[in-house]
């Protein structure tokens, strides 16, 4: 009889610290461990930020809710369907990261605690609040740029600062710091052959443009050389050669001249 009483006590006791173990939870080194009692009826001040061995079975309404600390690189499972300004079709297929800022552990599980708990937790919130959000924003952006724009060189990089703006404030607001964003946008191959085209045949009218320019400038010198041959042609007049000998005359008379004789006379300056 003693035998059987020992056995279910031990027993008993085997079963209590199997309870408590598996009642145990362990917040990891650089991870947020957030607290949830009494089902956060009194709103956050029934969250609290716990480290190390966390019990929770033996308390109603208690929930542990583990938060990574370190940057979270997530990104687009499907492609986003979007349209520029001028109705054309375009995808996006975003990749971003982030992490939550320590200060604000508390504030990411308290709004976001309808998603549940556990290893799920950061995943849920991107999938359904995170990227929710960031498409309706790259909507709203896309609005604003047309198709050319858009391929235009930094037309891409553009639009993703433009997004990354707003997003960075959206994910402030959550307690989270947005670190990187890539829109990743992609046109139809009809689009990228349409405007292919016309790249190419507004490089060709810069190139005849350039050639325009280059034949006024070889005509206006062949002009230029036609004038000069026209001058040359006609000699030295005498009355160019009076010109000249009075625009280099120094103001001093000769001191010498010549009469009708042949007769050199000096003619005294002072």
């Amino acid at each position: 009889m003693k035998k059987n009483n020992f056995t279910k006590l031990l027993l008993f006791m085997l079963l209590a610290v199997s309870l408590t173990f598996s009642s145990c939870e362990r917040v990891a080194p650089n991870y947020a461990g957030v607290l949830m009692e009494n089902y956060g009826k009194a709103g956050k001040s029934d969250f609290s930020i716990v480290t190390g061995r966390v019990f929770t079975a033996f308390s109603l309404g208690t929930e542990l809710f583990t938060v990574p600390l370190w940057e979270q690189r997530a990104g687009y499972d499907k492609v986003s369907h979007l349209k520029a300004s001028d109705n054309t079709a375009f995808t996006a297929k975003p990749q971003y990261s982030y992490k939550v800022i320590k200060d604000r552990a508390i504030d990411v599980v308290f709004d976001n605690r309808q998603l549940g708990s556990g290893r799920t937790f950061m995943k849920s919130l991107e999938d359904n609040i995170l990227e929710t959000r960031m498409y309706d924003i790259m909507k709203e952006e896309s609005r604003k740029y047309s198709t050319d724009s858009l391929m235009a060189n930094g037309g891409n990089l553009k639009f993703e600062e433009d997004v990354q703006e707003r997003l960075q404030k959206v994910f402030s607001d959550k307690g989270l710091e947005l670190i990187m964003f890539s829109a990743n946008l992609d046109f139809s191959d009809k689009v990228k052959e349409k405007i292919d085209t016309r790249n190419e045949v507004n490089t060709n009218v810069t190139v005849i443009d350039q050639q325009i320019i280059e034949q006024k400038k070889k005509n206006e010198l062949a002009e230029l050389k036609a004038q000069e041959n026209i001058i040359l042609s006609k000699g030295i007049t005498e009355e160019i050669l009076r010109q000249q000998a009075i625009e280099k005359w120094n103001g001093v008379l000769p001191s010498t001249v010549a009469g009708g004789t042949g007769t050199v006379y000096n003619i005294p300056l002072k």
